[in-house]
């Protein structure tokens, strides 16, 4: 298996930056193939601009998805995001680290995201979901979080983490086609003591060992849906 690890922390020496490490060791032991991509070591530009394309389909006017799919066909595509882009067209399992920033990822990455799943590739028309152009390919995300378990749960103070989760998997991974694979939460990391850290990297190790025989999400199907993408029958299984 070919992984692609997308790690975004500013820290070298956190937890988060200890899994972007341990995620390659383990999973070279076991026989895969890594390629780590770490934004903040890249300094890696975040900011989708008109600069993106090195010939455009329309000077005056800057559409940026029209203007991805013009600049992937044409091979013009800023080197940044052509070496990106490379990355993930190799990779079987794209692994995203970091840390939660206000219920979402850095902002690095979320740039990361922006510039490198360019439209006309990774996604376009009615080409989403399981029509999506990384279909094949799989994801994970891994993460560290400030809160504790019981504050995520149903019932807890924030809500279920899924909710949280949704526009990262379904919004972003499974649109594009990508098999989303259950994620891995590093708990309260910043307050917990020494041994409860080991505890969890051993169950993060745990969790990339299972990776390759992990069991994806459900999200929509495209076979359920009609060509304006209503609803064809209520047997369309779709995660809340």
């Amino acid at each position: 298996m070919k992984t692609l690890i997308v790690h975004a922390h500013p820290e070298r020496q956190s937890f988060c930056a200890s899994m972007k490490r341990v995620a390659a060791e383990t999973l070279r032991r076991e026989g895969h193939e890594v390629v780590v991509s770490d934004l903040y070591a890249q300094q890696f530009n975040p900011v989708a601009t008109a600069a993106d394309f090195g010939s455009r389909a329309r000077a005056d006017y800057l559409v940026y998805a029209m203007e991805q799919r013009h600049a992937s066909a044409a091979g013009t595509l800023a080197p940044d995001i052509a070496a990106e882009l490379e990355k993930l067209q190799w990779a079987d399992l794209l692994i995203l680290n970091f840390p939660v920033f206000w219920t979402s990822v850095p902002a690095i990455m979320k740039g990361w995201i922006d510039r490198v799943l360019v439209s006309g590739l990774c996604y376009g028309g009615l080409r989403f979901y399981d029509r999506g152009g990384l279909k094949g390919k799989r994801a994970a995300l891994s993460f560290t979080i400030g809160g504790q378990r019981h504050m995520f749960e149903p019932d807890g103070i924030h809500g279920p983490l899924e909710t949280y989760l949704q526009p990262l998997e379904r919004g972003t991974l499974a649109y594009v086609g990508m098999s989303v694979l259950p994620a891995f939460t590093a708990w309260h990391v910043p307050y917990v003591s020494d041994d409860e850290r080991h505890a969890t990297m051993d169950e993060y190790r745990d969790w990339l060992r299972q990776l390759p025989a992990a069991t994806p999400k459900r999200f929509p199907s495209m076979d359920d849906f009609d060509r304006k993408l209503r609803p064809l029958r209520s047997a369309g299984a779709v995660e809340a």
